[in-house]
């Protein structure tokens, strides 16, 4: 935990660098101190050069040199030294003040050797936003440019983000404004920044601060900068018969899986789903996109009950236990889109743990189920806590789990408690992680006070095992 709130305040920090280097290492005053002709605008900005305005320039005002430093930020020098500057991604430039210094490339040569934990968690994550960053790069700069039909050599490129770059045509390439900005991966240019341009900039913005938020997820850096890529990535990538796996997807779409079709639902900079493996699926390599899942062999134990006959019988009135299926399943049909949570799961009591997950079940000696849940036995009324945030989605007396509750914790994944002896919520309620939502009981097709607790993933039990004390964001692993 402390690791991940470190992670948390790394990526505040990270994410304010570019800023503050601009903003402490420039000043924007109102008047130009150069002389060079700009446009005024409303606000008393300077417009950004258009080509038919900087053809009257004189050779002296060349522009020889540029940078952004990110989406908003940037400067260019023109050929006799004056520098403008930019705070709104090139829609105006101003003259920088006498006291603007260039700010120093992040390359991280010459970078002083960081010192104390957060300071080496703060470089972990620089290194890996910037390589999310690289991997969703979509514009690669070449030696010319296709301009309005003309080809045009380059003075330099560069590549800002997503689709989005900037090259500065060579000398001889007769624009006014050779300073050209693409935001189509370079299929298009442009010598100014019109309020379309500037729309998909601010897209851009608002995928990469969802990208520098989804990292935080993860638990490290390096898991982070392993999953948050345009691809498939499965959390995890190998798995047992009877647990779930997360998927991302950088583009929203839909998987078949088993015969069933799974949509991915958009969150942060990714797209995602749950996908159950169900308790019998055989072992193997599975495709998933470009992606492979492994799935091991798992054995399950057998337990023995023995119930009186009068208990045996409840399991014989299939015609209730139709009617609540119909109820619980109208009940998980209804998901939130998006994840209801965003720290780890609890366990909803400390008890002993009567039944593991999976166990095949024989009552009376014959053969009856597979347990997909895990049972603790603890003293009647013990409080039951919420495992994470979440919605109620049933809360009801059933025949044969007694009174039941179902929380959603979004894209069709539901944790559920069964046997109690009071439900202290509704459907309908919203409950955080921890809040008390119900009593341990017997009612139902049980020998004792217990809890039944399972996750249920698309209508397919799991394991609950897989989700204490961690997210499935987290279910991701370090390269051995």
């Amino acid at each position: 935990m402390k690791r991940r709130i470190l992670l948390g305040v790394a990526l505040v920090a990270v994410l304010g660098v570019g800023w503050l280097l601009y903003d402490q290492g420039s000043s924007m005053p109102d008047a130009k101190s150069d002389g060079t002709a700009s446009t005024a605008t409303a606000d008393g900005a300077d417009a950004m050069p258009s080509a038919s305005q900087a053809d009257a320039a004189p050779q002296a005002q060349d522009i020889v040199d540029f940078r952004m430093l990110d989406l908003d930020a940037g400067w260019f020098r023109y050929a006799d030294g004056a520098i403008m500057v930019t705070e709104d991604g090139g829609v105006h430039w101003r003259p920088a003040g006498p006291d603007w210094r260039e700010p120093v490339d992040e390359d991280g040569t010459g970078a002083k050797e960081a010192d104390g934990d957060a300071e080496k968690l703060a470089d972990e994550v620089e290194r890996a936003i910037r390589a999310i960053e690289a991997a969703y790069t979509e514009f690669l700069p070449g030696e010319t440019i296709d301009y309005e039909g003309r080809q045009l050599a380059v003075k330099r490129a560069q590549p800002v983000s997503g689709q989005i770059g900037w090259a500065l045509a060579a000398e001889g390439s007769g624009l006014g404004m050779p300073l050209l900005v693409t935001v189509d991966g370079g299929q298009t240019w442009h010598d100014e920044v019109t309020a379309d341009l500037r729309a998909r900039m601010e897209e851009e913005k608002n995928r990469r601060e969802g990208r520098a938020e989804e990292a935080a997820l993860y638990g490290s850096p390096e898991l982070a900068r392993k999953a948050i890529k345009p691809g498939w990535t499965l959390l995890p990538d190998r798995t047992f018969p009877g647990d779930v796996v997360l998927v991302r997807h950088g583009e929203p779409g839909e998987l078949e899986w088993q015969g069933k079709t799974y949509k991915l639902q958009p969150y942060k900079a990714g797209y995602f789903t749950y996908l159950p493996i169900s308790r019998s699926m055989e072992p193997g390599l599975y495709e998933i996109g470009d992606g492979r899942l492994i799935v091991e062999e798992k054995e399950f134990k057998t337990q023995h009950l023995e119930v009186s006959k009068q208990m045996e019988s409840m399991r014989e009135n299939t015609e209730r236990i139709q009617a609540d299926q119909e109820k619980v399943g109208a009940a998980r049909a209804n998901s939130a889109a998006t994840f209801l949570f965003d720290s780890e799961f609890i366990v909803p009591l400390e008890g002993r743990l009567s039944t593991p997950f999976g166990y095949t079940r024989y009552v009376n000696g014959k053969l009856s189920n597979s347990h997909m849940a895990i049972d603790l036995a603890v003293p009647q009324g013990t409080p039951i806590k919420a495992v994470n945030d979440g919605g109620v989605a049933l809360a009801d007396e059933l025949y044969l789990s007694g009174n039941t509750i179902y929380l959603d914790h979004g894209l069709g994944l539901f944790s559920q408690y069964a046997h109690l002896s009071e439900l202290q919520v509704a459907a309908g309620d919203t409950v955080k992680k921890g809040d008390i939502i119900g009593l341990v009981g017997s009612t139902g097709f049980s020998t004792g006070p217990h809890l039944h607790f399972a996750f249920w993933a698309h209508d397919v039990p799991v394991n609950p095992d897989l989700f204490v004390e961690t997210t499935p964001f987290q279910w991701l692993k370090e390269s051995a």
